[in-house]
């Protein structure tokens, strides 16, 4: 029996693959370190194979692409100079890999389908962790937080975000009913329960920004294109106002004391301290991409000691930009900065000025939840892991909406244009 290309690989046709394969790469990516080499590849053996089916379709124009390479590329390179050349060839390869798996999923996925995935992968992984998860006592603030399965509360809290802002869009933005929307208030209240049982104050605070931001847009979709410039650049400014005066007045510590943290992020402010040392011995290229937490460096190692890491790894500086710098120099970070900034900004553009986009409205709120966690995790540093998957999902979906307006472009063009007798 042959079975149609259509239900693999045509967007919007392919829900009975694409929406478990999204969910089962959310398992792999929450779960790879308890399940190791076989979570991985079973991630490459959904996506990889796909470029057998029609390689034309499933690649599409990779030159067109080629900038979203450009910090993986960078990340391969610095194995030239790296401290530890095998940590960074192999950590290279791998980010590498997952770009180019993201990639794959632009050209097979839609965004509802992503959308549907994500709820699904949500609702796997949440269960997984309330299911086989346990507390941990967190040494330096105290207290005992629910870490589900992960190592972490903050890896927790990164998907329980994701499916309440996911099962969010389902239900409001793509206006799902019956089982979906069902399911959609099921992982909700899943990953409500998380979040609070977490603690994670970043968690928290980031999903209820998107969450507020998301409802705000729905507003200002009410307005034409010119209106929706103005309000937004207005609220942009008032936005900025509000958080340097909240800084100021001491609205951030006030936050902060909810969840029973201080103005040093339970030690986050000294590990940034350190980092920016770090970086400043390497400023240019840094010391090679994943190269620093080695065991055996006498850096890493008295910092594992300071903050009680008795595994000594899975721990980084809390800062995306920090730990680049690090790692790959200040040329690493303008670099990835340019990454997250042109996508944040090309699907703004597509959510203002086109009349109606839902695609951008996800992957914007998406690509600002990623932004805002940036400043204190490494979501999109790492191979394997979900945030590095969406970021460069949002970044390919707008070069193929530009290649899709180039294209009806030249085509009225040319339907314009006088025919010759």
């Amino acid at each position: 029996m042959r079975i149609a290309k259509s239900v693999l690989i045509k967007p919007g046709e392919n829900e009975l693959y694409a929406i478990p394969a999204v969910a089962l790469s959310l398992f792999c990516f929450a779960y790879s370190i308890r399940f190791g080499q076989v979570a991985v590849l079973f991630y490459y053996a959904l996506w990889l194979p796909l470029v057998a089916v029609d390689y034309r379709k499933v690649l599409g124009s990779y030159s067109r692409y080629i900038w979203l390479f450009a910090f993986a590329g960078f990340a391969f390179l610095s194995v030239f100079w790296s401290n530890v050349p095998s940590v960074s060839m192999r950590a290279s390869i791998q980010y590498l890999t997952q770009v180019a798996c993201a990639l794959i999923a632009v050209r097979v996925l839609d965004v509802r389908t992503l959308t549907l995935g994500v709820v699904a992968g949500a609702a796997v992984v949440l269960l997984y962790s309330i299911l086989f998860g346990y507390y941990e006592y967190d040494v330096l603030d105290g207290t005992y937080s629910f870490v589900g399965a992960f190592a972490s509360k903050n890896q927790l809290g990164v998907y329980a975000s994701l499916g309440i802002i996911f099962a969010f869009a389902a239900v409001f933005i793509y206006g799902e009913r019956r089982f979906w929307m069902m399911a959609s208030g099921m992982v909700g209240l899943m990953a409500a329960y998380c979040l609070l049982a977490s603690q994670s104050a970043t968690s928290v605070i980031t999903t209820a920004a998107i969450v507020a931001l998301l409802i705000g847009f729905r507003v200002v979709l009410m307005l034409s294109p010119q209106q929706r410039k103005l309000l937004v650049v207005g609220g942009g400014v008032a936005a900025v106002i509000l958080v340097v005066a909240g800084v100021y007045l001491g609205a951030v510590d006030a936050i902060l004391g909810i969840f029973g943290k201080d103005s040093t992020l339970t030690g986050r402010t000294y590990l940034w301290q350190q980092g920016i040392a770090a970086a400043a011995q390497n400023p240019a290229f840094g010391i090679g991409y994943q190269a620093y937490w080695v065991q055996g460096f006498a850096e890493p190692e008295r910092l594992w000691k300071e903050f009680f890491i008795a595994s000594r790894a899975g721990f980084h500086f809390h800062n995306t930009y920090i730990e680049t710098a690090v790692e790959l120099g200040l040329i690493g970070v303008l670099i990835l900065a340019v990454t997250i900034i042109a996508t944040l900004w090309g699907h703004l553009r597509r959510l203002i000025e086109d009349v109606h986009n839902d695609e951008s409205y996800v992957l914007f709120g998406i690509v600002v939840l990623l932004l805002i966690r940036s400043f204190v995790e490494i979501d999109v540093l790492t191979p394997y892991n979900v945030g590095t998957f969406l970021l460069y999902f949002s970044a390919g979906k707008l070069v193929g909406a530009r290649q899709r307006a180039a294209m009806a472009g030249l085509q009225r063009y040319q339907s314009a244009r006088p025919v010759r007798s």
